[in-house]
């Protein structure tokens, strides 16, 4: 059987109204590009994403997201230093 050679990932936008928006998905810059449309979720649809400040990769969508998951349930204070700290 040969590996799935695709990756997953998990990322951070912060709107322009300074709130921070967390997801996950196989291609950043894509999904990144729709967010700015208003195309990938209500969220940012009404909160203007300014700057995609985290990403992180996993070899499995399960692994990104549990990450999703885990850093959804930070408050921005933390979601902020994880930012800082990668």
């Amino acid at each position: 059987m040969v590996p799935n050679p695709k990756k997953f990932y998990v990322y951070i936008i912060k709107t322009v109204n300074n709130t921070l928006y967390c997801g996950y998905t196989d291609d950043v810059e894509r999904r990144y590009k729709l967010h700015c449309e208003g195309k990938a979720a209500k969220y940012t649809k009404a909160n203007k994403p300014s700057k995609l400040v985290y990403v992180k990769e996993f070899e499995t969508k399960q692994e990104a997201l549990k990450e999703e998951y885990r850093i959804k349930q930070l408050t921005k204070l933390q979601k902020e230093k994880l930012i800082n700290n990668d």
